[in-house]
């Protein structure tokens, strides 16, 4: 490749000078080939070169439908995606297979259930723990029964010393005679080291509860 004023040189010597073509190579110092191809154009123009940026894109093109289809079988990282490619002779740089693995990963599946309760239909349960508190000369560990309303969110919440089956009925009974009705289903988390049973409000509460759990709604709302 020749500058734009050595392309006027070369065809100056030639249409002024008369030099052959051997000449004009030796005088300038550059090859006979060169100048040759040069007499051939009558305008000078530079070779188009690709930007970088084209470049490294060319050199992933070849690989885009395997990186579609590795991703479409499982969500692999880009590294990931990189190195498979990378066996299968890719000679990019991994920034390039970075943005296109973002540009194209399919949209991530939501992880959760979303949960619909009718009125009256559920609640919800748990214990947990806040800290501890003094009793007497000694600290216990403080803990809290909470059950929410699945429909309305109405919360009942009370603060225990201990998680044990006797808290865990009396807790139930408690939120049951502040709600003032009984819900159709009980929905617990799993409480570490407790087996726990569900028992009829009636077991739990000692007598026939004031509301039925249809007539729940109606007193949460």
């Amino acid at each position: 490749m020749i500058d734009y004023d050595t392309y006027h040189r070369v065809h100056y010597l030639r249409r002024e000078e008369h030099l052959s073509g051997a000449q004009i190579a030796a005088q300038l110092g550059v090859h006979r080939d060169t100048v040759r191809k040069w007499l051939q154009r009558e305008k000078y123009q530079r070779r188009a070169v690709a930007a970088p940026a084209q470049r490294r894109a060319a050199k992933l093109e070849a690989f885009k439908g395997t990186i579609s289809r590795l991703l479409g079988a499982h969500p692999y990282s880009a590294q990931q995606i990189y190195q498979r490619i990378q066996a299968e002779g890719y000679a990019g740089r991994y920034t390039m297979v970075k943005a296109y693995v973002r540009l194209v990963r399919p949209p991530e599946r939501e992880a959760f259930l979303h949960l619909s309760f009718a009125p009256g239909e559920c609640a919800q349960v748990d214990f947990g723990e806040w800290g501890t508190v003094r009793v007497g000369g000694t600290r216990r560990k403080l803990s809290f029964f909470v059950m929410v309303l699945c429909w309305s969110r109405r919360m009942f919440l009370e603060f225990t010393l201990g998680q044990s089956q006797e808290w865990w009925h009396h807790c139930h009974r408690a939120a049951f005679e502040y709600f003032g009705c009984v819900p159709k289903e009980i929905m617990t988390d799993y409480v570490p080291g407790h087996k726990i049973h569900l028992l009829c409000p009636t077991e739990l509460c000692g007598r026939e509860p004031r509301h039925q759990w249809g007539d729940c709604a109606l007193s949460a709302a």
